[in-house]
Order: structure tokens, then sequence, then C-alpha cells
């Protein structure tokens, strides 16, 4: 992953304190994890400058170690920073958990900046009472990449992959039998994408607004039986994302699409498969699925003692353009900041996709992504689906049965009865 370059930047920002009163020197932590660390690591010189009495720290740990480190300290008090990074999947863990401050307090007003950013993405970090807890920073607009050669050698259109999911797995089966190729890593991810992408009014993934379990439906069957059809034809390599097998899959060629969030773009060109330029494309999901895949959050923890400076941090990388469109041009960070998605920047082609204009096609997505309710219990119920689907697909379990299942396990590991 290539380091964020402060000297593209041309930002001019008055060394007075602009809106910021505090006499003393007011040292703020903030809490990331790798890759969201580096926008806001890029972002302090610039931040420092318009608030010099406030110095930033930025502490960083691995994915999984900082969003437990983080559930520890809201828990015990200790250690805990006035800043909280928060990834996608835990966000509904944090935002219902009670630990993090209502931003909505007339002490913060996020009203006044809510409505600049991503809608769907505000609904993501808004709780099942209406309390806004976590400020979106960056977005994941769900979208598919795929090896064009690869394709053009099977003789399979683009029309052909994504017209529906039936037509995506014949389009695979074509691809194996023509190149050897996987149509995908792992047939997990079209159950992911159904799930997500199929919400009604009040759902989220997994719960519905007064926290009621969804996995035992007619969603969660057809994602469970599109994934075994696609295991069952042979067309995906069983591998996990970011793994070895997977990173080399899709270095080699021997993975020829991959439906994640358009920050997938950067990883390919970054450090997965740099060498690859003009050979791979990005579209929409298949079957008109629009849905999200990452994105990140910043929340202040009621235990926080600086929660002033951290709300002044937190506006200043939710609104600010530079910041927005640095996290875009270097990490493709997609911005959750909609005043910059006029950018010319959108309308540039993209050398490593074959010249497309691939972030107008994001830009699209992220106008159609439903909003969906966050619950604290979504990674426990996520966890559980996925090991009913592998029961599914490595065991031939009958799909009722396990989702039946599914469902008294979550009731349990949730404490709901």
């Amino acid at each position: 992953m290539k380091k964020l370059n402060l000297k593209v930047m041309s930002i001019a920002i008055a060394s007075a304190v602009a809106g910021y009163a505090q006499a003393e020197t007011v040292e703020l932590s903030v809490a990331s994890f790798p890759n969201f660390n580096q926008v806001a690591e890029a972002a302090v010189p610039l931040f420092e400058k318009q608030y010099p009495n406030i110095k930033v720290k930025v502490v960083t740990l691995a994915y999984g170690d900082h969003h437990n480190a983080m559930t520890t300290a809201l828990a015990t008090g200790a250690n805990v920073p006035d800043v909280m990074g928060i990834e996608y999947a835990y966000v509904g863990r944090f935002i219902e958990g009670g630990g993090l401050e209502d931003l909505n307090a007339p002490q913060y007003n996020a009203a006044k900046l809510t409505d600049q950013l991503v809608p769907y993405a505000v609904a993501q970090g808004t709780n099942s009472k209406g309390v806004l807890s976590g400020v979106p920073a960056d977005i994941g607009p769900g979208a598919t990449f795929y090896r064009k050669d690869i394709l053009d050698e099977a003789g399979v259109t683009e029309e052909e992959l994504l017209k529906d999911w039936d037509s995506f797995i014949e389009a695979g089966i074509k691809v194996k039998e023509a190149t050897g190729s996987y149509m995908l890593a792992n047939a997990v991810d079209i159950k992911d994408i159904y799930i997500r992408a199929n919400l009604k009014d009040g759902e989220g993934v997994y719960f519905d607004r007064d926290h009621n379990i969804l996995v035992n439906s007619p969603r969660f069957k057809e994602a469970f039986r599109l994934a075994k059809k696609a295991r069952d034809a042979g067309i995906d390599a069983e591998v996990g994302a970011w793994s070895n097998e997977w990173t080399e899959g899709l270095r080699r060629g021997t993975i020829a699409s991959q439906m994640m969030g358009a920050w997938l773009g950067g990883h390919l060109q970054d450090w997965i498969a740099p060498e690859e330029v003009g050979k791979w494309r990005t579209a929409q999901l298949p079957a008109g699925a629009y849905a999200s895949w990452g994105g990140s959050f910043y929340g202040i923890p009621k235990k926080a003692k600086n929660k002033e400076a951290a709300w002044t941090f937190i506006e200043f990388m939710a609104t600010n353009t530079e910041v927005q469109m640095l996290g875009f041009e270097e990490i493709n960070a997609f911005p959750a900041l909609t005043s910059v998605h006029s950018a010319e920047f959108f309308n540039e082609e993209v050398p490593y996709l074959g010249g497309q204009k691939a972030r107008l096609i994001w830009r699209a997505a992220s106008e159609k992504v439903p909003a969906r309710v966050a619950d604290r219990y979504d990674e426990v119920a996520r966890q559980v689906i996925n090991d009913a689907l592998e029961q599914v697909l490595e065991k031939d379990a009958d799909i009722d049965t396990v989702l039946a299942e599914a469902e008294k396990q979550i009731k349990r590991r949730a404490r709901r009865r």
C-alpha cells in the first residue's frame, strides 16, 4: 500500500483557530485500524494547522485487535480514546452498545453535517432508537471487478455476467471450461451480496428495527440456494478473502472476478495485481443488486476526556473536501461527503481498469444502496450464518433445517428468548 502523499494537496488553512477557543493545548487520542489510519495520519498536520491547540495522536492496531480493544475499553473505562474509528462490520455492535455519545445532542449538533453525507451511511451509524453515534468518513458501494481478458477468451460478455444470478453462474461454467479459471473466489460471496441487497424498509441484514431475527426467511434461503448452485457448478475456488490463496488467485488470473466494495480497485492496483494494468474492469453487481460493502465511521466514547476537541476532529474529517478527496485519490476510500461527488476526479479515466470512468459507476451505486438497520449482534449473526452456509456447501445440509437452527443459535448467543 503506497503512503499518502501530502505534496499532492493544495490546501490553504488559516493558522488562526477557527471556532475552537480552547486556550490550553489538548492532546487528542484517535484509535484506528490499518488503511483507515492512513487518511487520519495524513490529515493531522492539516488539522493541527487549523487547530494549533489540539495535538492529535493516532494509535493503530490490527483490524481485529482494534475492535476487540475498543470493546474492552468501553466496557471497563480503561484506555478509552477520545475518537474511535469503527469499521462497517462492527458499527452495529458499537452504536447499539450504549458506550458512545449521542452526536445529535446540542453540544455536537451533528444534524448540521449529516445532511452533507451519503444518506445510507448516516443510517448505518444510527441505532434503533434513532441515536446517531457513528459519523461516516468513507463508504463502500458494492461493485464487481472482473478480468476482461479471461471473459473474452471464454466468449462471455459483461451482460451475461451481470444479467441475473443464474446467468452469472452459467457464465462461470463457460469461463471454467474455456480457461480453467474460477469465476469467483468463494460461493459465500453470492450469499453476502444477496442478503445485503434485498432489504425491505426497516430491515437490517440480520435483524429488523425491533431486533427481530430475520435469517429464517426467503431472502436467506434464496441466498443459500444460489451459493449452493455456484458451488455445485464448480465455479468457485473455495478460498477465503484476504488469504494467500485469494491474493494469488487474483494476481495470477485463476480467479476471474471478485465482488466487493469499490475500494478493492485500489488494492488490486497497489499490491494485489499491480502488473495487470488494463486487464481488470469494474461494473455494478449482478442481478441489479446494490449493496454496501465496507465503510468507516468515527464515534466519541461517553468516557472520553476531550469530547469537544474530538467532535472538532470528526467534523473536520467528515466535511473537509481536501481530506475526503485525499482518501479517495490515494487508497480508494470512497468519500462519504456528497459535495465532492461532482469533482472532476470522478470523470477521469482509470488506466488500470482499461480506461474506464470507473468512479462514475461506483458513484451511481452509492446513490442506490438501500439504507439498513444496524444491530449490536450483526457480527454474531454473520458468524452463525457463515457456519450454517458451510454446512450446506460442504456437507449438503438441508437449507431450511440449517437456517432454522441458525435462528435458534442467534437467539441463544444474543440472549433473546
